[in-house]
């Protein structure tokens, strides 16, 4: 039977998570706590025995460079790009603090037409991206290097009972496996490396 080995990490800290800015689509660099935390998590999977076949990225910076420093790290090829598993576009609230979008729209601004992407096609933007590296890296070990809300809006719609809550720490590890037949999740959001 194949098993096939899914890593998943969220991207490093940017200066628009320290100060609460909706990142979404826009292309936001990691400051240098989160280059020094990509340092980090890509020491850790480095240290452990797992070995790695590939690493796949958002095509956004902020994941893009946290995925380089892991594929430099394991010495494995640059990492392959990918834009489906951006993170949730977030239309007009981009660049906006939680105060500016509560002034801008009201308390009910996530209920207002604002350009936000749908949680369901964001899910299935990532399902359907996990379900191709099921048929194209079969019983291989892959690193995906994403972002917090398409990882966990991914997980609830891959396992929906084990996941109601999925906030993800800067630059967390969870590992999903497939047996050919369920996945299983053996480590979630687990960022020990950064104690």
């Amino acid at each position: 039977m194949n098993m096939t080995t899914i890593g998943l990490i969220r991207h490093g800290v940017t200066e628009w998570n320290t100060s609460g800015r909706a990142q979404g689509h826009s292309d936001i660099p990691l400051s240098e706590e989160g280059r020094e935390q990509a340092r980090r998590v890509a020491e850790r999977i480095a240290s452990e025995d797992e070995k790695w076949d590939l690493v796949i990225s958002s095509d956004l910076s902020r994941a893009r460079e946290t995925a380089e420093a892991i594929a430099n790290k394991l010495g494995l090829p640059a990492p392959i790009q990918d834009g489906r598993i951006r993170e949730m576009h977030l239309g007009q609230i981009e660049g906006l603090t939680l105060d500016e979008r509560v002034t801008q729209w009201g308390d009910n601004w996530r209920e207002q037409e604002i350009g936000i992407e749908t949680k369901e096609a964001v899910a299935q933007r990532g399902a359907d991206f996990i379900e191709e590296i099921l048929e194209e890296h079969n019983g291989k070990k892959i690193l995906v290097v994403s972002h917090g809300g398409l990882i966990g809006l991914t997980l609830k719609h891959l396992l929906p009972e084990q996941f109601t809550e999925t906030l993800l720490e800067n630059t967390s590890i969870t590992i999903l496996k497939h047996d050919e037949t369920k996945w299983d999740c053996s480590l979630f959001n687990c960022s020990k490396h950064l104690v």
